[in-house]
């Protein structure tokens, strides 16, 4: 995956994708123009936890279920 695509996809610039992964916008800036695996995978959790159904994420589906 490329950092620009990856950027992208975590919401469009540099402060957003180190939010989205909890990391620091340096450690961000610093990663290469084809990320390693490493930096890939974290991408895809990122995303994964953003978008997937509550269900899948081991959560309620509905928020007044929490309660319960």
């Amino acid at each position: 995956m490329l950092k620009l695509k990856a950027i992208e996809l975590l919401g469009g610039s540099t402060a957003a994708a180190a939010a989205a992964i909890g990391v620091s916008y340096q450690a961000v800036d610093k990663w290469p123009d084809d990320l390693p695996p490493r930096i890939e995978d974290r991408v895809l959790a990122a995303l994964a936890r953003k978008h997937l159904p509550a269900e899948l994420r081991g959560m309620p589906a509905d928020p007044e279920e929490q309660g319960a």
